[in-house]
């Protein structure tokens, strides 16, 4: 493990590298993860806690702070990091002085003109309107992943950086993984070892090799031209910018557009673009751009410079056999909030593994995870590609208007910028359905009611009300004044919240959970308001927090019987609404939704035995 980081002279950490651990990889475990990013570790978090054998390699030796990607992670993924029991080790780890937090400031500089002013909670107390007990967080990515290595490597998980995936193999019973030693690891240069497992999770980023060894095709569109990510390091600029400057900006000005946002002290994330595809900017170029952000004259020294593009690309299947996808080795997308999509995943995939190896369900039960994460993934696309071409609509027509220079104080200036705040402001730039409504609506293991999905509202990005009815996520929410919620009481299982009187229901779940050897909770809450909230007096909630069933009364197959569909025991045999059926493969419903997304693909199995792989990869795990 790296050694604890240092302070810098301001306070903040510096996370500028953290070395993935010189290890050799197991023979044999029961999940193998390939990717050493957050999602790949995370997911080996996840599958650690319930006591599932994990290792993770990955081709890299290091990650670094200066090509972090996310770094704003949303209310509901700092809901994971808390069941987790990590997130105050994850705010701890702040690389920049957590005051310089203060929203996303709409802005046409750094020390420009403010267009649009940030809803910021108040100092003396928390926010309304919320839908959570949580609030965002703003962390890179190298300093998630030492969190995550810190605690695999205190519960003895192998994380092995320097080894390369270059073929599969399954079989009935396991896959079988070879990997190659880099330059430089234990033993000799290219030695190859096989590590057999009964899962393989693919956690290795856009270019992924599990995807491709697993011969998993993708859909969607390409992108007509390219954006560069930029870090730029400065000096101490804090004559300029004050000591406590906006962390988190978006500029609108005639040279430059996009985030402005602090990374470390000294480093920022700036976006420079468009560009055709072919066209390779200059570093004077992109040096020229950046400072243009800033709003001042400043020595900047161009650190990294990554390309992403507003492009949707999505596996069309999650699972194949013994492959699991996760993270951006399932949905490439146009940026914003990927990297909470990909804890998504783990999340729902973790408990659903840990519970086919326990023997508690049945190998089906994964299904459901291509099921539930691939419709809502597209939804998610579909939502942040619209949205970017708004934007950058809108930043041509702000152009075109002309946006004064900084300097230009005059009353027509002045004018202008009050133009193109309410320009501005016409657009929603809040989308509480992109953090909360991770609906599932199309799932073999949801105990849908009774008309539910005909008269469910549609999704929408911008609108979203608690919703307690199945497939939903469970709405959360302290249960005693000092701070518990429920999803601290719910826990790694499934939990059984009782709103009435009568323990009939709770008697039966908890028979047929101790019998299963399933981790199970009741929670009793007598406050009306929450039982107007749930509408049910029971309601079943899934270790992911999603409700499964709810209902006053057991239905006429018992408690029994809905367990056995919520593990994937008793999945329906005709067609599930909006989704590929388990039995035959077609899609049943919503043709047009699931035709334009790749749902329509039939499942394929692996032969027993087929070689999945043979040649090594070039893409990066």
């Amino acid at each position: 493990m790296t050694t604890h980081p240092a302070y810098s002279a301001t306070g903040g950490r510096d996370v500028h590298t953290v070395h993935f651990p010189t290890a050799t990889p197991p023979a044999e475990v029961d999940v193998l993860i390939v990717g050493a990013g957050p999602v790949g570790l995370s997911a080996a978090v996840e599958l650690t806690a319930r006591g599932v054998r994990v290792a993770v390699v990955d081709r890299a030796r290091t990650a670094t702070l200066v090509r972090a990607g996310a770094m704003g992670h949303t209310p509901r993924v700092v809901e994971h990091f808390r069941r987790w029991g990590l997130l105050q080790r994850i705010r701890d780890e702040w690389t920049f002085p957590p005051e310089w937090n203060q929203g996303i400031r709409l802005v046409t500089s750094l020390v420009g003109h403010e267009l649009l002013a940030p809803r910021r909670p108040s100092f003396a107390g928390p926010s309304s309107a919320r839908h959570s007990t949580e609030e965002a967080l703003r962390r890179p990515q190298s300093a998630l992943q030492r969190v995550f290595l810190d605690r695999l490597d205190r519960r003895g998980v192998t994380a092995a950086g320097g080894w390369r995936l270059v073929a599969l193999r399954e079989s009935v019973a396991r896959i079988e993984a070879d990997v190659i030693g880099e330059d430089g690891e234990p033993g000799e240069p290219g030695a190859r070892r096989t590590i057999r497992a009964r899962y393989l999770i693919g956690a290795d980023g856009a270019s992924s090799t599990v995807r491709r060894l697993a011969g998993i095709e993708r859909d969607g569109d390409h992108a007509t031209e390219k954006r560069l990510r930029l870090i730029v390091r400065t000096q101490d600029i804090s004559d300029r910018v004050g000591p406590a400057p906006s962390g988190t900006n978006i500029v609108f000005n005639q040279n430059a557009a996009g985030f402005l946002a602090a990374v470390s002290t000294r480093e920022w994330r700036v976006y420079a673009g468009p560009y055709p595809l072919d066209h390779t900017p200059t570093e004077a170029e992109l040096i020229d751009g950046a400072r243009a952000a800033f709003g001042f004259d400043l020595d900047l020294e161009l650190v990294s410079a990554t390309t992403f593009y507003d492009a949707t690309r999505i596996a069309r299947t999650f699972r194949r056999g013994r492959v699991l996808l996760a993270g951006d080795a399932a949905h490439v997308r146009t940026p914003g909030g990927n990297l909470g999509e990909g804890f998504g995943d783990v999340v729902n995939l973790g408990w659903k593994l840990a519970a086919v190896l326990a023997g508690q369900a049945p190998e089906e039960l994964l299904d459901s995870y291509d099921q539930e994460r691939r419709r809502h993934n597209w939804r998610i696309a579909d939502h942040a590609l619209e949205r970017s071409r708004r934007s950058h609509a809108l930043l041509a027509d702000l152009r075109r208007l002309g946006i004064p220079d900084d300097a230009d104080v005059s009353p027509q200036a002045q004018s202008r910028r009050a133009e193109i705040s309410a320009r501005i402001s016409q657009g929603r730039f809040d989308a509480p359905g992109v953090t909360f409504d991770e609906r599932y609506d199309a799932s073999s293991v949801i105990s849908y009611e009774d008309d539910q999905l005909d008269v469910e509202p549609p999704w929408r990005a911008d609108i979203y009300q608690d919703d307690p009815r199945p497939g939903h996520r469970a709405p959360d929410g302290l249960v005693d004044p000092y701070g518990g919620t429920l999803y601290d009481r719910i826990g790694n299982g499934f939990a059984l919240l009782v709103l009435s009187a009568d323990r009939e229901v709770e008697r039966a779940f908890a028979a047929e959970a101790l019998a299963r050897s399933l981790p199970f909770t009741v929670v009793h809450l007598a406050d009306p308001v929450v039982r107007a909230l749930y509408g049910a007096d029971n309601v079943l909630i899934r270790p992911d927090q999603h409700v499964a069933w709810r209902g006053a009364g057991l239905p006429a197959d018992g408690a029994g019987g809905v367990l056995d569909l919520v593990l994937g025991a008793g999945q329906l045999t005709g067609d599930i609404p909006g989704q590929i059926s388990p039995v035959n493969g077609n899609v049943a419903a919503d043709q047009g939704f699931a035709a334009d997304r790749g749902l329509v693909a039939k499942k394929v199995a692996v032969p027993t035995g087929a070689d999945l792989a043979g040649a090594s990869a070039s893409a990066r795990s």
